[in-house]
């Protein structure tokens, strides 16, 4: 346990003391103009034929199913995400949702991170080492785990931390653990959430969090962005 969170390429994910430049992304609309060839007016394309009457009985028949079907896939997407954008690394192998308007930003050590840029303190942050454990309940079981982890690397040594809770789950078989925790600074205190995974070679962290006097109105998305985070094989 010591080693893992003691090496060199762990890198904290305390984001208010770490320099971010903020990815802007434009808005953009890609419109494709099909030019079709103008339909024959002659009397040979018009003849209305018996297998041209039973092709347009057909279509009158499923168009209204396949409309249907259509509008309700798209509503059953809309619902699931609702608020909600996915992000999806293949190359690391790990996916989760974050809040619609947080902003992606470039944090040194940090995989990916997303905040409001408002309200700085409410953000989310993926960290990836490297490990030779094959799972997280190689480290110890989630307290010891979330404890070491809390001191040595998701807060500064000047914070004050409480550990408030430590879970186990597993996803298809693979094991997470899920701590929240606050860190007491002089003109703050953040509640936070982070979730921990072993996979593909690799230690995942992924945490966030909000100033505690905004824990209440954030805390069902917060917990709705760590119980998508999800590792897959790559």
């Amino acid at each position: 346990m010591v080693s893992l969170l003691t090496s060199p390429s762990t890198h904290r994910t305390w984001l208010p003391n770490a320099s971010t430049q903020v990815r802007r992304s434009i808005p953009f609309a890609a419109v494709r103009s099909d030019h079709m060839p103008s339909t024959s007016t002659s009397p040979s394309s018009c003849q209305d034929t018996p297998g041209r009457r039973q092709l347009l009985a057909l279509g009158a028949t499923i168009a209204p199913w396949i409309l249907l079907s259509q509008k309700a896939s798209t509503a059953f997407a809309a619902e699931a995400k609702k608020g909600f954008l996915l992000v999806t690394d293949k190359k690391d192998g790990y996916t989760f949702l974050y809040p619609f308007g947080w902003q992606e930003v470039v944090v040194e050590g940090q995989d990916k991170v997303f905040k409001d840029v408002i309200e700085p303190l409410e953000s989310v942050s993926v960290n990836l080492i490297p490990t030779a454990k094959q799972d997280i309940r190689d480290l110890g079981p989630p307290q010891e785990v979330a404890e070491a982890l809390i001191k040595r690397v998701l807060a500064s040594p000047s914070q004050k931390t409480k550990l408030i809770e430590a879970t186990e789950h597993d996803v298809d078989g693979r094991a997470y653990y899920t701590i929240e925790f606050m860190a007491q600074a002089p003109t703050y205190t953040r509640h936070a959430l982070s979730v921990l995974c072993i996979a593909n070679g690799k230690f995942y962290t992924l945490t966030t969090g909000a100033k505690e006097r905004r824990w209440e109105k954030m805390k069902d998305r917060l917990k709705t962005v760590v119980d998508s985070f999800q590792t897959f094989n790559v």
